[in-house]
């Protein structure tokens, strides 16, 4: 039986192992944390429950297609809940509650600019068609050449997914008023770029977040996770967790062995203790850790497609900050998801992707599990998770600076809800650029991946197939097709597909 290495079991690296397993081969994941999920990991103290990563639930027929994939079911594993209100938006001087039911939707548009739920069915027609040739077709190619692309309905619907368009523009044709404009530009920044650099396919979220929704399984996103691993494993899947890959050894152009090294995560290890490492051979190797590290720190020079010049001109998704916050009452009126859209968000976009710095007065967002699930947090406590999107790369990530921004987010969480929490507050932790490089050898620190701009979609993202290296692949969100959650599962196929040419020749 033919042997694969996957380094990193973040959700790419979950779903490539998964397919692999399917297909009769001996897979064998890597993991530097102790527990699976790589970015999507959980977070569990004095009874608060914290998904780390990922916490929004879309496009849930991506993950029912994994599951059904196997002969499962979502539901197998974890119960889905759609929320409603789908998040709300806290403004400079008023509220909206976005409603999950489309007529209401539409109602709360038409008070906003007349003539504006006409212009929405228009809309959500258009972004219909580009979902579902975008994700049932485009993000399924491998993009390594773009013979891939030589398809009847791509070729005859390549205006209609209005690739050469921005959607800045394009929302701007449809909506005059600038509410309606920025919270159809929202579900972009999941993209990892502003909307004005941002092709105009990607209105396709605009479908995914209106007319398919935004859920919620109970427990956590980490529920997402435990499913995988659950699954994985019963394939046959051998994990091994606070092993840290080292080296991808070579000969012949192929990689014949993964050089490993097993961390001292024991407390009861003399501190000089110095494990030997270990040494896992195979036949092809997948990496599902960030692509820039397994290229110059596990490869020599001779193996490395992509040069150091070649990353520093990619555009990165955000980094973010973050903070973990237990409080020790239940707060009225909030939602599961909320969006402070209270400041300039013109600046703050110039702040993250046109003069990279620390924002000055930052858009963030607040998730509050503990609202839809009493699992979460203990009885009568909340639980709170704020995200500052901040520029990937940023110098200066220093307690001082994450407890400023905190003090500033936290006045005007408490201003917008008319409710205090600072002395409720019985556990916090911040996390941010820093940490992401600690933990999760990230390239200048991002969260998200690479931009899914025009100049790095499809074959101009970097290759999920190593140039140098007959059977290295690539899986996750630097390569195809791209940052989130849903790619990043439909990546861990594609790459596991591409795998199985390659050893089947």
């Amino acid at each position: 039986m033919k042997k694969i290495v996957i380094i990193g079991s973040g959700f790419a690296g979950l779903s490539c192992a998964c397919f692999l397993a399917n297909a009769g081969y001996e897979v064998t994941v890597l993991e530097k944390q102790s527990t699976p999920g790589g970015r999507a990991r959980q977070l569990k103290e004095q009874g608060f429950s914290f998904d780390m990563g990922p916490s929004w639930y879309w496009m849930p027929e991506v993950f029912d297609r994994f599951f059904n994939c196997f002969g499962k079911n979502t539901f197998d594993y974890y119960h889905l809940q759609r929320l409603d209100p789908s998040y709300t938006v806290y403004w400079p001087d008023e509220i909206t509650h976005i409603p999950a039911r489309y007529d209401e939707l539409k109602k709360l548009f038409e008070s906003i600019e007349p003539g504006s739920a006409a212009q929405l069915d228009r809309f959500l027609a258009e972004a219909e068609y580009k979902y579902n040739v975008g994700i049932n077709k485009l993000v399924h190619k491998p993009g390594r050449s773009v013979t891939e692309f030589l398809d009847a309905d791509v070729i005859k619907g390549v205006f209609k997914l209005d690739v050469f368009t921005n959607m800045k523009k394009h929302i701007g044709k449809y909506f005059k008023h600038a509410m309606l404009q920025q919270l159809m530009e929202f579900p972009v920044l999941f993209l990892g770029a502003l909307p004005q650099h941002t092709p105009a396919l990607y209105s396709l979220m605009n479908y995914a977040d209106i007319k398919l929704g935004t859920w919620y399984p109970q427990g956590g996103m980490y529920k997402i996770v435990e499913a995988m691993y659950s699954l994985a494993t019963e394939l046959g899947v051998q994990f091994h967790f606070d092993c840290n890959a080292t080296a991808i050894n070579i000969q012949d152009k192929k990689a014949i062995s993964v050089t490993a090294q097993q961390l001292n995560t024991k407390t009861d290890q003399p501190a000089t203790h110095n494990p030997q490492p270990v040494t896992f051979k195979t036949d092809a190797v997948v990496g599902a850790a960030d692509y820039h590290f397994i290229e110059k720190a596990l490869l020599s020079n001779e193996y490395q497609t992509y040069s150091e010049e070649y990353w520093n001109k990619r555009l990165m998704a955000p980094s973010c900050l973050l903070y973990y916050i237990g409080l020790d009452k239940k707060l009225d009126n909030v939602s599961h998801h909320a969006l402070f859209f209270d400041t300039d968000f013109e600046v703050h976009g110039k702040e993250i992707y046109t003069t990279p710095q620390w924002p000055a007065d930052p858009l963030f967002y607040v998730s509050i599990t503990s609202v839809t699930d009493n699992t979460v947090a203990p009885e009568g406590k909340e639980n709170l998770f704020f995200l500052i999107p901040v520029a990937a790369g940023l110098q200066g990530d220093t307690e001082a600076l994450r407890d400023r921004y905190f003090e500033q987010i936290i006045t005007r969480f408490e201003k917008r809800t008319g409710q205090e929490i600072r002395e409720n507050i019985v556990y916090k932790k911040s996390y941010s650029v820093s940490n992401f490089v600690d933990d999760y050898n990230s390239f200048k620190g991002n969260a998200y991946g690479l931009a899914n701009t025009l100049m790095q979609t499809a074959v101009l993202k970097p290759s999920c197939k190593s140039k140098k290296v007959k059977n290295l692949f690539y899986t996750g969100q630097l390569t195809v097709p791209g940052p989130g959650v849903p790619p990043s599962l439909i990546s861990g196929e594609v790459v596991a597909k591409e795998v199985i040419k390659q050893l089947n020749k």
